[in-house]
C-alpha cells in the first residue's frame, strides 16, 4: 500500500517537480503548475483528472476514488492511498497528472511518460 512518502517521491522524480506548501498541505507542481496534492492528512492524493474520467472513476470504484464538494467544478480527483494496488498504480496517476499539467517543452522532452504501456 502507497503512502504519503510513496507519493512524494515518485511526483519529485517526475521531471521539472517541485514540493510547495499551500492551504497547509503538500503540492506538487511541475514548471509552477499544481498536479497532485496530499490533503486529509496525508491519507489520499488529489490529481488532476478531466472531468469525463473523473466521473467514470469515481463510478466505478468508489471505495479508490471521490470528488471533494469544494473541487466539483474543477478537473480534480482524489483517491484513497490505502486502497491503490501498489507503486505502478501510483506512479501512473501522478504521471498522467502531471502530463495534464506539464508545458509543451516538457511534454515533447518526455513523450511516453504517463502514456499506458501498450498505448
Amino acid at each position: 500500500m502507497p503512502d504519503a512518502e510513496d507519493v512524494r517521491r515518485i511526483a519529485l522524480s517526475l521531471p521539472d517537480t517541485t514540493e510547495r506548501t499551500a492551504w497547509n498541505m503538500p503540492t506538487f507542481r511541475v514548471a509552477g503548475k499544481m498536479f497532485a496534492t496530499l490533503p486529509e492528512n496525508e491519507t489520499s492524493l488529489a490529481v488532476r483528472c478531466p472531468k469525463e474520467e473523473r466521473d467514470e472513476l469515481v463510478l466505478a470504484e468508489p471505495e479508490k476514488f471521490w470528488i471533494a464538494g469544494h473541487e466539483a467544478q474543477f478537473a480534480w480527483v482524489r483517491a484513497r492511498l490505502a486502497v491503490l494496488e501498489g507503486e505502478d498504480e501510483l506512479r501512473d496517476i501522478l504521471a498522467d497528472s502531471w502530463r495534464q499539467a506539464a508545458p509543451t517543452r516538457l511534454l515533447d522532452a518526455h513523450p511516453r511518460l504517463g502514456l499506458p504501456s501498450g498505448g
